[in-house]
Order: C-alpha cells, then structure tokens, then sequence
C-alpha cells in the first residue's frame, strides 16, 4: 500500500468516486474538509485537537455531544476545566483513580505491547512522566531543566529543534517507570494541596515556547489533567482491543 508522508499535494484537491477503503491518515491537517454523499460505515476519528473547533456531520456539530459523551465514560473527567483550586484537586483525585485501576489491572505482559503504531502502557506512562515535568516542573515551578530521562517525548519534538539528548536512549524497565510516575503524581499532588485562586492566575511561559501565549498556572494544571484523561482513554481502548 502506497504511503504519503509530507506532502501538500492534496491540499484544495477534489475526490469523485474515490475509494479511501481501509485508508489511514495520522498526524494529518484534515481541517476544512468538506465530505458529500459519502459512505461513512466505519470512519474512525480520533483528534486529541477536536473540542478546540468543531466537526460537523449532517449538519450538527458533534464536538460537545462527543465532549458529553466522554464525561459519562469517565467520571471527574469534566473537572479537567475546574477553575478552583478545588476542583483541580478533585479532577486530579479522580483521573489517578482511574489510572491506578487500568495500571493494576494490566497483566505485566502486555505493559509494553503496542495496538498497530500507538504507544505501549509503559511508553504512556512515560509520556505523562513527561507532561507532568513540562507543566508542572517546567512551566509551573520554573525548573531550569525539568524532565527526566526517561520521559517518552512526542513524534516531531526533533525537528522542533528540542534537546533529545536529554532523553535516555535504551527503554527503561516498567518498575522504574512506576516509580518515577510515582514520584510526579506526588509532585502535582502536593502543588495542588497547597495552591490558592491567587496562584492559579499568575502568567506563565509556555513550556514548549514557539508562541505568544502565556499560559497561567491554572491552564498548566488543565493541560495536565487533559493529558491525563486523553491517553487514559487511549490505552483503555487498545487494551481492550488486546484483550
């Protein structure tokens, strides 16, 4: 099967009587795309980007349907928008709970098995590893250099220009990563027990720079809390799968 990788050519282009049968497109701008008369049996879409805008389908925008549907499935989830010191505790008891049940509950074998090109549980966790120390270490705390090594950085982060010599190159076995996670939900777990409304709308840089924005410390925490559930709720789907 033909693979296309970097390219713009599609850009603007129209389709009549395609076939995309079986056909996947990852790390993809599918922005703006505009589908008629399609057959759309089957159409598996997973955005970590898709409660920024909207997808609309026979004229309805799905996107807070979608966004509804997701709380239900996983309690405590919607106080990842908390405001409040409080409910940001509450929204982080609530995601490590249903994190210590899907880790409990994984057979050691499968820790590292991969569904298709997704990430391992182990390789999860390490990347949660990681945005625990980019926004709390690093954009919260200010710690000159926050990530550990064994952090499991995003597709891309090289050609952004990031350092990856920070990064340790041979995987690390999964009892050093439970005990680092470990390590970072305590972090979070005592900033949050000590944090104020005063603390939470202070300005922050952002922790991976490039852009204007400037994050406060309560958006800090609700990039946290929003990873959390995102890839709690990637690795459920595919344990599910292997199992």
């Amino acid at each position: 099967m033909t693979t296309y990788s970097g390219t713009k050519e599609f850009e603007g282009a129209t389709f009549v009587e395609a076939s995309f049968k079986g056909a996947t497109v990852r790390f993809s701008d599918v922005r703006g795309v505009t589908m008629r008369s399609v057959d759309v049996d089957g159409l598996d879409i997973d955005s970590h980007d898709l409660f920024l805008g909207s997808l609309v389908v026979n004229g309805v925008d799905v996107v807070p349907l979608v966004d509804a549907e997701l709380d239900r499935q996983f309690p405590g989830r919607e106080l990842q928008r908390a405001r409040t010191p409080e409910g940001l505790r509450e929204g982080w008891v609530a995601a490590q709970a249903a994190w210590q049940e899907t880790v409990a509950g994984t057979p050691r074998d499968l820790v590292d098995v991969h569904v298709e090109d997704e990430w391992s549980l182990a390789q999860t966790l390490r990347h949660l590893i990681l945005a625990t120390d980019a926004w709390l270490r690093g954009g919260i705390l200010r710690v000159q250099q926050p990530f550990h090594e064994i952090g499991q950085i995003f597709t891309g982060a090289d050609e952004m220009g990031f350092d990856m010599s920070i990064f340790r190159v041979d995987p690390p076995d999964y009892d050093e990563i439970l005990e680092v996670r470990a390590d970072r939900q305590r972090q979070v777990s005592d900033f949050l027990a000590t944090t104020t409304a005063v603390l939470l709308v202070e300005e922050r840089e952002d922790p991976w720079g490039g852009g204007d924005w400037r994050p406060t410390v309560g958006d800090c925490m609700r990039v946290i809390l929003e990873e959390e559930w995102a890839h709690l709720r990637y690795i459920r789907r595919d344990l599910a799968r292997l199992r």
